[in-house]
């Protein structure tokens, strides 16, 4: 059985674009198709998309998803690394273009050592509170975000779950 995803929040999401302004994204962009074994620049677009979106969400619901751990690929990672580096312009991201107006600090730790502080079961239940909030505010993933949000890639190439399914598992969970 099909049911439709929930609906998109009613205040749009800025882009990545809006969010960083044209210079910065093209300059994060470019660094990351410059580097040795890139991806095409149109692959590490939807990268830098999906780091912004992963800081939208932190930053929208910290009160929900404060101190969990990044659900998205280690690649994803490194963009948002990068623009921590741009000190002047990652605070104005956090405090004026993000909904959520506060800095958001970045922590290093290995999804090993997560999973022994929480213990397994709570850490998968951690990853999928992402799927609903992501697609409120996103609509459902599509191909261009599946390959960087770890749960979710999971879920779609081992468990066979196609992109209507997780759209569907999205709704039921936010419903």
């Amino acid at each position: 059985m099909h049911t439709t995803a929930p609906p998109a929040d009613t205040h749009a999401a800025p882009t990545a674009e809006e969010l960083l302004g044209p210079a910065l994204h093209d300059e994060v962009v470019r660094h990351f198709a410059a580097k040795p074994d890139a991806p095409d620049p149109a692959y590490v677009t939807h990268q830098v998309r999906e780091c912004l979106r992963y800081l939208y969400l932190v930053s929208r619901h910290s009160d929900r998803l404060a101190g969990l751990f990044l659900p998205v690929e280690q690649d994803i990672d490194e963009i948002w690394h990068y623009l921590i580096l741009q000190t002047r312009e990652y605070r104005e991201l956090c405090e004026q273009r993000l909904p959520g107006g506060h800095f958001i600090h970045h922590r290093s730790i290995s999804y090993d050592a997560y999973q022994e502080d929480p213990g397994r079961e709570r850490a998968a239940e951690e990853a999928l509170r992402w799927i609903p909030l992501y697609t409120a505010a996103f609509g459902p993933f599509d191909e261009d975000a599946l390959p960087h949000w770890t749960v979710v890639r999971f879920l779609h190439d081992e468990l066979g779950l196609s992109l209507a399914e997780l759209a569907d598992m999205a709704a039921e969970s936010a419903g």
